[in-house]
Protein backbone atom coordinates (compact mmCIF):
# COMPACT_ATOMS: atom_id res chain seq x y z
CA UNK A 1 0.00 0.00 0.00
CA UNK A 2 1.39 3.56 -1.62
CA UNK A 3 0.11 6.16 0.57
CA UNK A 4 2.72 8.46 -1.39
CA UNK A 5 1.23 11.33 -3.31
CA UNK A 6 2.21 10.92 -7.20
CA UNK A 7 3.45 13.80 -9.39
CA UNK A 8 -0.54 14.58 -10.32
CA UNK A 9 -1.68 14.77 -6.95
CA UNK A 10 1.64 17.23 -6.14
CA UNK A 11 0.25 19.29 -9.16
CA UNK A 12 -2.74 19.68 -8.34
CA UNK A 13 -2.34 20.39 -4.42
CA UNK A 14 -0.01 23.35 -5.54
CA UNK A 15 -2.56 25.03 -7.86
CA UNK A 16 -5.20 24.52 -5.44
CA UNK A 17 -3.86 26.11 -2.58
CA UNK A 18 -2.17 29.06 -4.41
CA UNK A 19 -6.25 29.51 -6.01
CA UNK A 20 -7.71 28.80 -2.36
CA UNK A 21 -5.03 31.64 -0.76
CA UNK A 22 -5.63 33.96 -3.28
CA UNK A 23 -9.61 33.65 -2.43
CA UNK A 24 -9.00 32.60 1.41
CA UNK A 25 -6.13 34.57 2.72
CA UNK A 26 -6.62 33.90 5.91
CA UNK A 27 -3.64 32.21 7.53
CA UNK A 28 -4.51 29.26 9.44
CA UNK A 29 -2.34 30.13 12.13
CA UNK A 30 -4.86 33.30 12.30
CA UNK A 31 -8.24 34.36 13.13
CA UNK A 32 -11.09 32.27 10.81
CA UNK A 33 -14.70 32.83 9.97
CA UNK A 34 -17.10 31.96 13.02
CA UNK A 35 -19.92 30.71 12.35
CA UNK A 36 -21.96 28.88 9.70
CA UNK A 37 -22.42 30.48 5.66
CA UNK A 38 -25.10 32.54 4.57
CA UNK A 39 -26.97 31.25 1.62
CA UNK A 40 -25.94 34.08 -0.72
CA UNK A 41 -22.23 33.91 0.01
CA UNK A 42 -22.98 29.82 0.02
CA UNK A 43 -24.35 29.83 -3.63
CA UNK A 44 -21.51 32.15 -4.66
CA UNK A 45 -18.72 30.30 -3.51
CA UNK A 46 -19.72 26.99 -5.38
CA UNK A 47 -20.21 29.65 -8.32
CA UNK A 48 -16.27 30.43 -7.70
CA UNK A 49 -15.21 26.64 -7.33
CA UNK A 50 -17.46 25.64 -10.21
CA UNK A 51 -16.22 28.46 -12.48
CA UNK A 52 -12.47 26.99 -11.14
CA UNK A 53 -12.67 23.21 -11.73
CA UNK A 54 -12.92 22.66 -8.28
CA UNK A 55 -16.76 21.22 -8.04
CA UNK A 56 -17.51 17.69 -8.59
CA UNK A 57 -14.04 16.65 -8.37
CA UNK A 58 -14.62 12.99 -8.49
CA UNK A 59 -17.91 13.38 -11.05
CA UNK A 60 -18.02 11.69 -14.42
CA UNK A 61 -16.76 14.14 -16.50
CA UNK A 62 -19.98 14.04 -19.08
CA UNK A 63 -22.03 15.11 -15.93
CA UNK A 64 -19.80 18.52 -15.30
CA UNK A 65 -16.81 17.10 -13.25
CA UNK A 66 -13.32 15.86 -13.28
CA UNK A 67 -13.48 12.49 -13.52
CA UNK A 68 -10.62 12.41 -10.94
CA UNK A 69 -9.82 9.72 -8.30
CA UNK A 70 -11.22 10.21 -4.77
CA UNK A 71 -7.71 10.88 -3.73
CA UNK A 72 -8.18 14.43 -5.32
CA UNK A 73 -11.20 14.80 -3.23
CA UNK A 74 -9.37 14.62 -0.55
CA UNK A 75 -6.52 16.95 -0.96
CA UNK A 76 -9.54 19.41 -1.77
CA UNK A 77 -10.15 19.20 1.49
CA UNK A 78 -7.24 18.88 3.24
CA UNK A 79 -6.49 22.31 1.41
CA UNK A 80 -9.93 24.09 2.04
CA UNK A 81 -9.40 23.43 6.12
CA UNK A 82 -6.14 24.59 5.92
CA UNK A 83 -7.60 27.98 4.85
CA UNK A 84 -10.21 27.95 6.79
CA UNK A 85 -12.92 27.30 4.49
CA UNK A 86 -14.51 24.93 6.33
CA UNK A 87 -18.21 23.04 5.49
CA UNK A 88 -20.43 25.03 3.79
CA UNK A 89 -24.24 24.21 2.43
CA UNK A 90 -23.45 23.01 -0.54
CA UNK A 91 -21.11 19.75 0.66
CA UNK A 92 -24.39 17.72 0.76
CA UNK A 93 -25.51 18.50 -3.03
CA UNK A 94 -21.93 17.91 -4.12
CA UNK A 95 -20.81 14.86 -1.99
CA UNK A 96 -24.08 12.81 -0.91
CA UNK A 97 -26.89 13.94 -3.36
CA UNK A 98 -25.31 14.80 -6.73
CA UNK A 99 -23.39 11.03 -6.76
CA UNK A 100 -26.65 9.62 -5.77
CA UNK A 101 -28.16 10.94 -8.72
CA UNK A 102 -25.68 9.94 -10.86
CA UNK A 103 -25.63 6.39 -9.79
CA UNK A 104 -29.20 5.94 -9.73
CA UNK A 105 -31.16 8.53 -10.87
CA UNK A 106 -33.05 8.70 -14.48
CA UNK A 107 -31.56 10.82 -17.80
CA UNK A 108 -34.41 13.19 -16.97
CA UNK A 109 -33.05 13.89 -12.85
CA UNK A 110 -29.95 14.13 -14.17
CA UNK A 111 -30.44 16.87 -16.58
CA UNK A 112 -32.54 18.65 -14.26
CA UNK A 113 -30.19 18.65 -11.26
CA UNK A 114 -26.80 18.17 -12.02
CA UNK A 115 -25.39 21.29 -13.59
CA UNK A 116 -27.68 23.37 -10.73
CA UNK A 117 -25.57 21.58 -8.09
CA UNK A 118 -22.67 22.22 -9.60
CA UNK A 119 -23.16 25.88 -9.86
CA UNK A 120 -24.60 26.28 -6.49
CA UNK A 121 -27.91 27.06 -8.00
CA UNK A 122 -29.99 24.22 -6.50
CA UNK A 123 -28.88 23.40 -2.81
CA UNK A 124 -29.67 20.08 -1.42
CA UNK A 125 -30.04 19.09 2.04
CA UNK A 126 -31.00 15.47 3.40
CA UNK A 127 -33.87 14.10 5.29
CA UNK A 128 -33.45 10.83 6.98
CA UNK A 129 -33.27 11.56 10.61
CA UNK A 130 -37.03 11.76 12.43
CA UNK A 131 -37.51 12.58 16.11
CA UNK A 132 -38.48 8.93 16.96
CA UNK A 133 -35.77 7.46 14.38
CA UNK A 134 -32.79 8.81 14.54
CA UNK A 135 -29.83 6.29 14.13
CA UNK A 136 -32.28 3.69 12.76
CA UNK A 137 -33.33 4.39 9.66
CA UNK A 138 -35.71 1.80 9.17
CA UNK A 139 -38.09 3.05 11.68
CA UNK A 140 -38.59 6.25 9.57
CA UNK A 141 -42.67 6.77 9.86
CA UNK A 142 -42.98 9.90 7.63
CA UNK A 143 -45.60 8.56 5.48
CA UNK A 144 -45.77 9.47 1.46
CA UNK A 145 -49.54 7.62 0.41
CA UNK A 146 -49.49 7.61 -3.88
CA UNK A 147 -52.56 9.71 -5.10
CA UNK A 148 -52.63 9.65 -9.13
CA UNK A 149 -49.38 10.99 -10.39
CA UNK A 150 -47.97 12.26 -7.06
CA UNK A 151 -46.90 11.11 -3.64
CA UNK A 152 -48.77 12.55 -0.89
CA UNK A 153 -46.31 13.42 1.92
CA UNK A 154 -46.36 13.71 5.60
CA UNK A 155 -44.06 13.65 8.59
CA UNK A 156 -41.25 15.44 10.51
CA UNK A 157 -37.16 15.55 9.93
CA UNK A 158 -34.92 16.90 11.67
CA UNK A 159 -31.03 17.67 12.23
CA UNK A 160 -30.87 18.40 8.55
CA UNK A 161 -27.91 20.00 7.93
CA UNK A 162 -28.01 23.42 6.03
CA UNK A 163 -32.76 23.15 5.71
CA UNK A 164 -33.28 26.34 5.89
CA UNK A 165 -30.71 27.33 3.20
CA UNK A 166 -31.61 24.58 0.55
CA UNK A 167 -33.98 24.40 -2.58
CA UNK A 168 -34.39 20.77 -2.12
CA UNK A 169 -33.92 18.00 -0.09
CA UNK A 170 -33.62 14.59 -0.46
CA UNK A 171 -36.14 12.45 1.43
CA UNK A 172 -36.77 9.18 2.80
CA UNK A 173 -39.77 8.23 3.46
CA UNK A 174 -42.27 5.10 3.91
CA UNK A 175 -44.82 4.27 0.92
CA UNK A 176 -45.14 0.54 2.59
CA UNK A 177 -46.67 -0.85 5.60
CA UNK A 178 -45.38 0.28 9.19
CA UNK A 179 -43.87 -3.44 10.09
CA UNK A 180 -41.78 -3.52 6.51
CA UNK A 181 -38.60 -1.71 7.93
CA UNK A 182 -36.36 -1.29 5.24
CA UNK A 183 -38.13 -2.86 2.59
CA UNK A 184 -41.13 -0.49 2.64
CA UNK A 185 -38.86 2.80 1.77
CA UNK A 186 -38.85 5.32 -1.18
CA UNK A 187 -36.62 8.42 -1.92
CA UNK A 188 -37.82 11.31 -3.00
CA UNK A 189 -36.42 14.47 -4.48
CA UNK A 190 -38.70 16.74 -2.26
CA UNK A 191 -39.21 20.67 -3.19
CA UNK A 192 -39.12 22.59 -0.11
CA UNK A 193 -40.87 25.88 -1.44
CA UNK A 194 -43.74 23.20 -2.03
CA UNK A 195 -47.14 23.85 0.05
CA UNK A 196 -47.26 22.12 2.50
CA UNK A 197 -43.42 22.28 3.84
CA UNK A 198 -42.22 24.24 7.03
CA UNK A 199 -38.48 24.42 7.57
CA UNK A 200 -37.18 25.96 10.66
CA UNK A 201 -33.72 26.54 11.56
CA UNK A 202 -32.12 24.46 15.22
CA UNK A 203 -30.70 27.12 16.81
CA UNK A 204 -26.96 25.26 18.35
CA UNK A 205 -25.39 26.04 21.80
CA UNK A 206 -22.83 28.96 19.93
CA UNK A 207 -25.79 30.58 18.89
CA UNK A 208 -25.83 29.87 14.91
CA UNK A 209 -28.17 27.77 13.48
CA UNK A 210 -26.67 25.17 10.48
CA UNK A 211 -29.24 22.39 10.80
CA UNK A 212 -32.78 22.60 10.56
CA UNK A 213 -36.16 21.16 10.88
CA UNK A 214 -38.73 19.82 8.45
CA UNK A 215 -42.40 19.42 8.60
CA UNK A 216 -44.56 18.20 5.68
CA UNK A 217 -47.97 18.21 5.78
CA UNK A 218 -49.61 16.63 2.61
CA UNK A 219 -47.08 17.67 0.30
CA UNK A 220 -47.50 16.34 -3.13
CA UNK A 221 -44.12 15.25 -4.68
CA UNK A 222 -44.33 14.36 -8.68
CA UNK A 223 -43.76 10.27 -8.91
CA UNK A 224 -40.97 11.55 -11.08
CA UNK A 225 -38.81 13.24 -8.44
CA UNK A 226 -38.62 9.49 -7.02
CA UNK A 227 -35.16 8.96 -6.91
CA UNK A 228 -34.49 4.79 -7.25
CA UNK A 229 -37.64 2.81 -7.61
CA UNK A 230 -40.22 2.84 -5.23
CA UNK A 231 -39.84 0.49 -2.56
CA UNK A 232 -35.86 0.87 -3.33
CA UNK A 233 -35.32 3.55 -0.83
CA UNK A 234 -32.96 1.63 2.00
CA UNK A 235 -30.82 1.16 -0.74
CA UNK A 236 -30.68 4.46 -2.48
CA UNK A 237 -30.29 5.76 0.69
CA UNK A 238 -26.66 3.41 1.76
CA UNK A 239 -25.80 4.86 -1.54
CA UNK A 240 -25.92 8.39 -0.06
CA UNK A 241 -23.97 7.42 3.18
CA UNK A 242 -21.91 5.58 1.32
CA UNK A 243 -20.45 8.63 -0.56
CA UNK A 244 -20.75 10.68 2.86
CA UNK A 245 -18.31 8.43 4.35
CA UNK A 246 -15.76 8.25 1.75
CA UNK A 247 -13.78 11.31 2.57
CA UNK A 248 -15.68 11.15 6.24
CA UNK A 249 -12.25 10.82 7.38
CA UNK A 250 -10.00 13.34 5.42
CA UNK A 251 -12.64 16.21 6.28
CA UNK A 252 -12.38 15.66 9.61
CA UNK A 253 -9.34 15.14 10.15
CA UNK A 254 -8.06 18.15 7.64
CA UNK A 255 -10.11 20.38 10.21
CA UNK A 256 -8.12 19.12 13.60
CA UNK A 257 -4.99 19.41 11.63
CA UNK A 258 -5.88 22.97 11.43
CA UNK A 259 -7.32 23.51 14.87
CA UNK A 260 -4.21 22.27 16.25
CA UNK A 261 -1.98 24.99 14.18
CA UNK A 262 -4.26 27.43 15.60
CA UNK A 263 -4.06 26.02 19.01
CA UNK A 264 -0.67 26.73 18.90
CA UNK A 265 -0.59 30.17 17.77
CA UNK A 266 -2.36 30.91 20.88
CA UNK A 267 0.28 28.83 23.18
CA UNK A 268 2.63 31.80 21.67
CA UNK A 269 0.15 34.68 21.90
CA UNK A 270 -0.61 33.73 25.38
CA UNK A 271 3.32 33.27 26.17
CA UNK A 272 2.69 29.68 27.38
CA UNK A 273 4.53 28.16 24.67
CA UNK A 274 7.50 27.37 26.63
CA UNK A 275 5.01 25.47 29.66
CA UNK A 276 5.98 22.36 29.74
CA UNK A 277 2.70 20.55 30.61
CA UNK A 278 1.35 22.14 27.97
CA UNK A 279 3.27 21.13 25.14
CA UNK A 280 2.85 17.28 26.49
CA UNK A 281 -0.76 17.92 26.32
CA UNK A 282 -0.80 19.57 22.32
CA UNK A 283 1.70 16.84 21.92
CA UNK A 284 -1.12 14.37 22.85
CA UNK A 285 -3.26 15.90 20.15
CA UNK A 286 -0.92 15.65 17.58
CA UNK A 287 -0.46 11.97 18.17
CA UNK A 288 -4.37 11.56 17.46
CA UNK A 289 -4.16 13.43 14.53
CA UNK A 290 -1.08 11.81 13.01
CA UNK A 291 -3.09 8.10 14.24
CA UNK A 292 -6.19 9.51 12.27
CA UNK A 293 -4.43 10.85 9.11
CA UNK A 294 -2.83 7.33 8.36
CA UNK A 295 -6.18 5.62 9.36
CA UNK A 296 -8.20 7.99 6.66
CA UNK A 297 -4.83 7.59 4.33
CA UNK A 298 -5.30 3.94 4.75
CA UNK A 299 -9.28 3.88 3.88
CA UNK A 300 -8.70 5.80 1.11
CA UNK A 301 -6.29 3.37 -0.75
CA UNK A 302 -8.51 0.78 0.07
CA UNK A 303 -11.40 2.77 -1.77
CA UNK A 304 -8.89 3.57 -4.87
CA UNK A 305 -8.37 -0.12 -5.09
CA UNK A 306 -12.14 -0.36 -5.35
CA UNK A 307 -12.38 -2.72 -2.23
CA UNK A 308 -15.33 -2.34 0.07
CA UNK A 309 -15.67 0.29 2.71
CA UNK A 310 -14.01 -0.80 6.28
CA UNK A 311 -14.66 0.18 9.80
CA UNK A 312 -12.43 3.05 9.41
CA UNK A 313 -14.84 5.89 8.90
CA UNK A 314 -16.37 4.76 12.36
CA UNK A 315 -13.24 4.32 14.14
CA UNK A 316 -11.70 8.21 12.51
CA UNK A 317 -15.30 9.39 13.62
CA UNK A 318 -15.53 8.41 16.82
CA UNK A 319 -11.63 9.46 17.75
CA UNK A 320 -12.03 12.71 15.79
CA UNK A 321 -14.85 13.67 18.05
CA UNK A 322 -12.97 12.79 21.30
CA UNK A 323 -9.78 14.89 20.00
CA UNK A 324 -11.42 17.64 18.76
CA UNK A 325 -13.19 18.36 22.37
CA UNK A 326 -10.26 18.09 24.24
CA UNK A 327 -8.30 20.44 21.99
CA UNK A 328 -11.01 23.24 21.85
CA UNK A 329 -11.31 22.93 25.91
CA UNK A 330 -7.62 23.09 25.77
CA UNK A 331 -7.37 26.55 24.42
CA UNK A 332 -9.59 27.55 26.65
CA UNK A 333 -7.28 26.70 29.46
CA UNK A 334 -4.69 28.43 27.70
CA UNK A 335 -6.65 31.63 27.28
CA UNK A 336 -7.09 31.40 30.94
CA UNK A 337 -9.31 34.12 32.32
CA UNK A 338 -9.77 36.12 29.06
CA UNK A 339 -11.75 32.61 28.09
CA UNK A 340 -14.61 34.38 29.79
CA UNK A 341 -14.54 37.19 27.42
CA UNK A 342 -16.47 37.81 24.57
CA UNK A 343 -16.96 39.48 21.33
CA UNK A 344 -14.49 41.71 19.94
CA UNK A 345 -12.67 41.44 23.03
CA UNK A 346 -12.38 38.22 23.38
CA UNK A 347 -8.82 36.42 21.44
CA UNK A 348 -9.50 36.09 18.14
CA UNK A 349 -13.14 37.92 18.40
CA UNK A 350 -14.38 34.62 20.62
CA UNK A 351 -13.05 31.73 17.56
CA UNK A 352 -11.99 29.70 21.11
CA UNK A 353 -15.41 29.56 22.57
CA UNK A 354 -17.39 29.29 19.67
CA UNK A 355 -15.57 26.16 18.59
CA UNK A 356 -15.41 24.83 22.56
CA UNK A 357 -19.37 25.34 22.75
CA UNK A 358 -19.59 23.85 18.64
CA UNK A 359 -17.44 20.89 19.94
CA UNK A 360 -20.01 19.59 22.10
CA UNK A 361 -22.10 18.21 19.57
CA UNK A 362 -19.11 15.98 17.74
CA UNK A 363 -20.28 12.99 19.88
CA UNK A 364 -23.66 13.50 18.67
CA UNK A 365 -23.68 14.46 14.94
CA UNK A 366 -23.16 12.21 12.07
CA UNK A 367 -23.43 8.82 14.61
CA UNK A 368 -23.26 9.27 17.94
CA UNK A 369 -20.44 7.96 20.01
CA UNK A 370 -22.64 4.75 20.83
CA UNK A 371 -23.90 4.24 18.22
CA UNK A 372 -20.28 3.83 16.40
CA UNK A 373 -18.76 1.90 19.54
CA UNK A 374 -21.92 -0.96 18.98
CA UNK A 375 -20.94 -0.61 15.24
CA UNK A 376 -16.92 -1.18 16.07
CA UNK A 377 -17.96 -3.89 18.95
CA UNK A 378 -20.42 -5.97 16.54
CA UNK A 379 -18.77 -5.86 13.25
CA UNK A 380 -14.94 -5.29 13.68
CA UNK A 381 -14.65 -7.25 17.66
CA UNK A 382 -17.30 -9.85 16.92
CA UNK A 383 -18.87 -9.15 20.23
CA UNK A 384 -22.48 -10.30 21.29
CA UNK A 385 -24.98 -7.70 20.66
CA UNK A 386 -25.33 -5.45 23.79
CA UNK A 387 -29.30 -5.36 23.15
Amino acid sequence: MDLRETAEQVRFRAELRAWLSARLPAAADGPAPVGGWTGPATRAWLAELHGAGYAGLTWPARYGGRGLPISFQAIYLEEAARVGAGEHGGVIGLGMVGPTIIAVGTAGQKARYLPGILSGQVLFCQGFSEPEAGSDLAAVRTQATLDGDAFVVTGHKVWSSYAHLADRCLLLARTGPADSRHRGLTCLLVDLRAPGVTVRPLRRLPGDADFGEIVLDEVRVPRGDVLGTVGAGWSVAMTTLAHERGTFGFALTARLESQLRRLVATAHAAGRAGDPLLRDRIASVYVDLLALRWTSRRALSRLGACEAPRPESSIVKLRWSQANQRLTALALEVLGPDAALDGDAAYWSGFWQYHQLRSRANSLEGGTSEILRDVLAERVLALPRAR
